[in-house]
């Protein structure tokens, strides 16, 4: 649909993480470069487009998190035009990564960063760009526009398809799993990140990006959803729900695990009624990592001061 690609990258598992291949006059962007072990399937996503290497422009960065944007510097190797396009406070991450793999080691361990996301090659800096709120990615004449989305990340943009009336979200637009998907439609939960989540930047970057009127929002975690009306109103529900729960348990020498514990519940009930019929113990499977990742997340949050 207008020109618009979904790669899974093979992260974690089958339809978890996605990439884009946007391409528009036999020029190509890609959004997103997921691990360096996800090259293989670029460069095939490339092929199944009618396009060569040295056809894509562009690979425009949401985030630098490393299942987002680890494999960028080896896909760049392999595309001899292409420029990146980053977030000012990610640009040089990507041009020397050597601090986020550390800070990557230091949340998963060493080897989960090696064994997970592969070596993280720099990328020359000549080749990178800077993309600032307002930037516009020039791609054969259509507009990808780049807009500053805190909440998740510091160094968060969501783009813009004029063509296609649609953002690409990264992770500022949560989580929706296709398991989760009934006849209500999609089912979203929020994300954190270990760091640097803001509820309050957070609800500022979801009221910005409804403000275009989109018609559908495509996910890293996964793929497009519609009804973003509903998912939006959702978001904002459960992001109210969680800092009230993080206050709830702030003092708890085992916040952590009792927040956890709590952000299970609220996600499990609310896809009950949604709809979805899945038990409670495989719902919870399926949003293990993201239910301990949310709740280190929200503690940083608190231990900087939860405004």
């Amino acid at each position: 649909m207008h020109g618009i690609h979904t790669i899974d990258t093979g992260f974690g598992r089958p339809s978890f993480d996605a990439a884009y291949l946007v391409v528009e006059r036999g020029r190509g962007a890609f959004i997103d470069s997921g691990t360096t072990h996800s090259v293989p399937r670029f460069l095939d996503a490339i092929k199944a487009a009618d396009l060569r290497p040295g056809d894509i422009d562009w690979v425009i960065l949401t985030h630098v998190h490393l299942d987002h944007a680890g494999g960028a510097g080896e896909l760049m190797k392999h595309l001899p035009h292409a420029t990146l396009a980053v977030h000012p406070r990610g640009a040089r991450h990507m041009i020397d990564p050597s601090v986020l793999i550390a800070g990557a080691a230091a949340v998963y361990g060493e080897q989960a960063v090696r064994r997970d996301y592969g070596d993280i090659v720099p990328i020359p800096k000549e080749r990178v760009v800077e993309a600032s709120d307002g930037f516009v990615v020039d791609l054969a004449g259509r507009a990808l526009l780049c807009l500053d989305t805190p909440g998740h990340a510091k160094h968060h943009i969501a783009i813009h398809d004029e063509r296609a009336n649609a953002f690409f979200t990264g992770d500022i637009f949560g989580l929706s799993y296709r398991e989760f998907d009934t006849a209500n439609g999609p089912f979203v939960i929020p994300t954190t990140s270990p760091v640097q989540f803001d509820p309050n930047e957070a609800h500022a970057s979801i009221d910005r990006m409804m403000g275009y009127e989109p018609e559908a929002m495509y996910l890293t975690h996964y793929d497009r959803v519609e009804d973003v009306a509903r998912l939006a109103n959702d978001l904002r529900e459960q992001i109210d729900a969680m800092v009230a729960i993080a206050r709830r348990h702030a003092g708890a020498p085992d916040r952590e695990l009792r927040i956890a514990n709590d952000f299970a519940e609220l996600y499990v009930g609310r896809a009950h009624r949604h709809g979805v019929a899945l038990s409670r113990d495989e719902i919870v499977g399926l949003l293990k990592i993201d239910i301990r990742l949310n709740a280190q997340g929200i503690v940083v949050w608190l231990d900087r001061g939860a405004r």
